[in-house]
Formats: structure tokens, sequence, C-alpha cells
């Protein structure tokens, strides 16, 4: 499998909510971006936490439009983004760009890039 459809994968179970085969796929001592409150979390067991919090106030959906390497061996995907409360009124539709590191088959890092401002920033109105 490719990096392209490897993470094609992720987003699919990232939407349909199965963390445990999103999980699966992130290293042990993963860097992740955390999109509601800034900063990233760190490991596995922080990313579960982020999650279970996250989708318990808002309800967000990330589909990936294009793929690209860079030139450090990363991968940028341009993801059209839309997150609901969790009366399902939508709060943000966006495009954002996503970058991945994977190394060994595993995502090692995931960051968010060309963010202007972050979900966190919706539920305070």
């Amino acid at each position: 499998m490719n990096e392209t459809e490897f993470l094609r994968g992720l987003y699919r179970d990232f939407n349909a909510r199965r963390i445990d085969a999103v999980l699966a796929a992130l290293h042990e001592d993963v860097t992740w971006a955390n999109g509601m409150e800034g900063g990233h979390v760190l490991g596995r067991a922080a990313v579960r936490e982020y999650w279970t919090r996250q989708w318990s106030i808002i309800d967000p959906h990330v589909e990936p439009v294009a793929f690209a390497p860079t030139p450090d061996g990363a991968v940028r995907v341009e993801v059209h983004q839309t997150v609901r409360d969790r009366e399902g009124n939508l709060l943000m539709d966006r495009t954002v760009t996503h970058q991945f590191r994977i190394e060994q088959g595993m995502v090692r890092r995931f960051d968010i890039l060309e963010e202007r401002g972050h979900a966190g920033a919706y539920l305070a109105e």
C-alpha cells in the first residue's frame, strides 16, 4: 500500500469514528496536532483522549482532496473540513492543509498547516 492509500484509509476510519483502527496506524510516541486548542498531544493514549473529548463537543469531518510529497519526505494533504456542533449546526467549512510524517508504515507526526484559527474559537462564541 502506498502512502496515499494509507492516508485515505486513515481519513475514512477517522470520519467513521473507528478510533482503534486509526490509533493502530500511529506510532506509539506520535506527535499529533491539537486542532481544537492548539499545540500538540503526544502519544496514542493522548490522541485517544483528545479525540474522545473533541467528539463529545463537535462533529468534525475531513475529506482529502489532494496529496503531495514534500522535498523532506513528508506528505501534505489538502483537506475539505467541515465541523458541526452536536446539534448538527455548521461551525466551519473550509480547506486546510495537513502534513504527515510517516516512518516504517506508521504516522510519526501530524501537523495542521495554513490554519487560520481553530475549532475551539467557534465553541467560545
